[in-house]
């Protein structure tokens, strides 16, 4: 049985104004489909199905590792509307049949990955999009939506936060952690390149921190180990001082983002998708969910612990988004942090 607050994230997201019979009858292709953003993107498009009393939509789920995939969409085992299709992005594809949406967004989004599996981390963003492209291409789809990120904006000026689209931050080629947000830059710089030569019509989403139900709670995230501490009924434990500043976009929220520019973003155009209302400092943030939870018996406590292997923390002190492009389509964010947060955690017990 489905989660009873993804259920009502998924009512929430399909019950907006946004046009979703624009895709029926039509075939999408999701990469990276069983990965956290994507996979609730998945779910919205087998609920419409649901709801439409019929298999409008046939979802095409691009995913690496087939257990993993059977057990995120365990849900939706034997759907005719889901056809799973286990494929490194980063070989050429090859789908039969049409392909009118695309929707890239496979990537190693963890930060535990940049310093582990750096060339891994890049060789998504760069092959796996290129690949992606040249099918979108040869498909004729009508719609291709580019999963980047924040990372992007790299460090900025505090005059540059909020940072809009047009904001440009440094990002050092020769630290290792920028695999991530280099080769998300040269993604974003392909999409419009197939645009302007091949006419692929391409649209691009940043998103910022999102969290919700099925986040990965050992990813390495720092608001993922503060609720995954809360979920364990363990201490939370700060590995530093807890200063840096955050804004933290609930996933329902996102979703709806992305939807949006599926649908009403131009092409050729980027949007950042966050909630610049929830910002909140990482201290504030653990704070705030052991107040939460009382019954978790939790407390924070403030000390300093190595890192994992493999992991590279950011030295970005503030990063938060304007949303004022996003919000010109339509688009509003309904959760914050406390609300957004208690739901989360709610998911998981």
């Amino acid at each position: 049985m489905r989660n009873r607050i993804v259920t009502e994230d998924l009512e929430d997201i399909a019950g907006g104004p946004l046009p979703y019979q624009e895709l029926e009858g039509k075939t999408v292709l999701v990469s990276g489909a069983n990965g956290f953003l994507p996979s609730y993107m998945v779910e919205t498009l087998l609920y419409l199905n649901e709801i439409a009393h019929k298999a409008a939509v046939q979802i095409i789920a691009l995913v690496r590792n087939k257990e993993k995939a059977e057990t995120r969409f365990a849900e939706y085992r034997n759907r005719k509307d889901l056809k799973l299709v286990v494929h490194d992005v980063c070989d050429p594809i090859t789908i039969d049949g049409p392909v009118d949406t695309v929707i890239h967004a496979a990537s190693q989004a963890s930060p535990k990955y940049f310093g582990s599996d750096p060339v891994g981390t890049l060789s998504a963003n760069i092959l796996g999009t290129r690949h992606l492209l040249e099918l979108a291409l040869a498909k004729n789809s009508g719609r291709f939506l580019f999963f980047s990120s924040a990372e992007i904006y790299g460090q900025l000026d505090p005059d540059q936060i909020p940072a809009t689209e047009f904001t440009t931050g440094r990002v050092d080629p020769m630290d290792v952690r920028s695999c991530y947000a280099e080769s998300k830059r040269m993604g974003e710089t392909m999409c419009v390149s197939w645009l302007q030569q091949y006419g692929v019509p391409v649209r691009i989403v940043r998103p910022f921190h999102t969290y919700g139900p099925g986040m990965a709670l050992d990813d390495g995230r720092v608001f993922s180990d503060l609720v995954a501490a809360v979920v364990q009924e363990r201490d939370i434990v700060l590995q530093s001082d807890g200063s840096a500043l955050r804004a933290y976009c609930y996933l329902s929220d996102a979703v709806r983002g992305f939807f949006s520019v599926l649908f009403h973003g131009e092409a050729g155009s980027v949007y950042n998708v966050g909630n610049k209302r929830a910002e909140i400092s990482v201290r504030d943030l653990a704070d705030t969910l052991v107040m939460l939870f009382p019954e978790r018996n939790c407390k924070v406590v403030r000390t300093v612990r190595g890192h994992p292997p493999g992991y590279l923390p950011s030295r970005i002190q503030r990063i938060a988004p304007d949303t004022a492009k996003l919000e010109a389509i339509g688009w509003q964010p309904r959760y914050g942090i406390e609300k957004g947060f208690k739901r989360t955690i709610l998911s998981f017990l």
